[in-house]
C-alpha cells in the first residue's frame, strides 16, 4: 500500500470538530465541484507562510464552487501550539472563513497519508484525487513563488480537464506523530525540504 493517497483514489471519509463548534465530514462539501483537504498546523514556517494564500485561494475559488477544509493532525504534547485551543485563536487571528478542524487521533492524517504541513490534496466533484502537493513552489515567501500547481489544478478541474501537473512533493515540516514508529515513512519523504 502507498504511504500517501494514490491519484484517482476516492477521498477518505472524515468527522472531525472544528475550531467554530461544527463538526466537518465529507458530506459537509456535498455540493461543491471541488474540495481541497489541506493538512497544516500552527507553528511550522512554511505552514505560517501559506496561510495568506490559503486564506486567499479560498476566496477567490469558493464563488466557483470549490470548498476547503484545513486538518491540524500534528500531536499538540510537544508542540503546544498546535493545541485545539491555539488553533482556535489562530483562525481568529488570520481570518480563516474556511473550517479549520483538529485530527487529534491523527487516523486522518494517516488515512490520507499526509506527509507535511502543509500538504494539499485537491479532489473532483466524485471525490477522486486530481492533485496533490504542494500549493506553489515556495510556500515561505509569496513574492518567490513562480509554480502554482494548486491553482492551475482547480483552474483544470473546474474547466473539466486533468491538471497540468497532478503531483508534486509537499514542502514543509514533517507531520508531527504521536509514536514516531506508529507510522512508517519512506526514507526519501524525510529528505524533502
Amino acid at each position: 500500500m502507498a504511504f500517501t493517497l494514490e491519484l484517482g483514489a476516492a477521498a477518505p471519509d472524515f468527522h472531525l470538530p472544528g475550531v467554530d463548534d461544527k463538526q466537518y465530514s465529507l458530506a459537509s462539501f456535498q455540493q461543491a465541484k471541488a474540495l481541497v483537504v489541506v493538512f497544516s498546523c500552527n507553528h511550522c514556517p512554511a505552514a505560517i507562510g501559506s496561510e495568506d494564500r490559503m486564506v486567499q485561494l479560498y476566496k477567490d475559488y469558493r464563488p466557483k464552487g470549490v470548498e476547503m477544509i484545513v486538518i491540524n493532525s500534528n500531536e499538540d504534547k510537544n508542540h503546544p501550539d498546535d493545541s485545539f485551543e491555539k488553533m482556535i485563536v489562530r483562525a481568529s487571528e488570520k481570518g480563516f472563513e474556511f473550517p479549520y478542524v483538529r485530527d487529534e487521533s491523527q487516523d486522518v492524517a494517516k488515512a490520507y497519508g499526509a506527509l507535511r504541513t502543509p500538504h494539499f490534496y485537491a479532489f473532483d466533484a466524485q471525490r477522486r484525487l486530481r492533485y496533490t502537493g504542494r500549493m506553489d513552489d515556495n510556500p515561505y515567501d509569496e513574492a518567490k513563488a513562480a509554480q502554482h500547481d494548486l491553482r492551475n489544478a482547480l483552474d483544470a478541474l473546474l474547466a473539466g480537464q486533468t491538471p497540468p501537473v497532478e503531483l508534486t512533493n509537499p514542502l514543509g515540516c514533517n507531520v508531527k506523530w504521536l509514536d514516531k514508529d506508529a507510522h512508517w515513512m519512506p526514507p526519501e519523504a524525510c529528505d524533502l525540504v
